[in-house]
């Protein structure tokens, strides 16, 4: 959803989403993942602007960043007298990437239920300094993802576009990019169909696909990703 009404959302509905996501599963009940809650207009207009301009970032009433988060272990470590040294490893990164996508998720069913809608926004990784700084993120945490949060604007149309067969996503006992091949080609016609239906541009899945991921300059400035990593002071071994 890229349209929201103005309204505001109801007292306590930000605690409701973040209890929704913090009953989402975690690695080793690490829970390495937080998640900051913008909702001053001028910050929203600032995070908008990395983000390539996207004005549902500022339309919408909350803006969620949700964050890959070493630093609070880091810092219990250090409180403890103890060594986190496995924070450094690549496995730890990943453990708090997956942890906040399960959570943002769990937010997202339980905003559904109340009658809000949402959109991701990864574009907050194509300057993650600047976002950083926006946000007064320390070391070892790293802004993953933004939610719009808020109510559809009705005037706006909206329809669920067409995903793969489950003949390309599905697999049983073993892989096969064999039997993805027809599934593609009719995933190509129905997405064209789809395209037509909401006066869209006709451009089928393969080429949008492709071009989206053919070269360093397609990935919109995250082709650095892991120099800012290491930046923030992930180690990555």
């Amino acid at each position: 959803m890229r349209a929201y009404r103005a309204d505001p959302l109801p007292p306590q509905t930000l605690e409701l989403l973040v209890a929704a996501a913090q009953s989402a599963s975690t690695s080793s009940n690490l829970q390495t993942w937080s998640v900051v809650a913008v909702e001053d207009n001028r910050r929203k207009s600032r995070l908008a602007a990395l983000a390539g301009d996207q004005s549902h970032i500022v339309q919408c009433p909350l803006f969620l960043v949700w964050l890959a988060d070493l630093a609070r272990l880091e810092d219990v470590a250090r409180l403890t007298g103890r060594s986190a040294a496995g924070l450094d490893y690549l496995e730890c990164f990943i453990v708090a990437v997956v942890d906040a996508a399960l959570a943002a998720q769990n937010a997202v069913v339980a905003l559904e239920s109340l009658g809000l809608g949402s959109v991701y926004i990864g574009a907050i990784r194509n300057k993650p300094e600047e976002i950083a700084a926006e946000l007064g993120l320390p070391p070892h945490v790293f802004g993953l993802f933004g939610l719009c949060v808020g109510y559809p604007d009705p005037a706006a149309p909206t329809a669920i576009k067409p995903r793969l067969p489950q003949s390309a996503v599905l697999h049983r006992e073993r892989y096969s990019l064999d039997a993805q091949r027809d599934a593609i080609r009719t995933y190509n016609t129905a997405l064209r169909a789809f395209q037509d239906q909401q006066g869209l541009p006709p451009l089928e899945w393969t080429r949008q696909a492709i071009d989206r991921v053919k070269g360093p300059e397609t990935l919109r400035g995250r082709d650095r990703l892991r120099d800012a990593l290491a930046g923030f002071g992930f180690g990555l071994r």
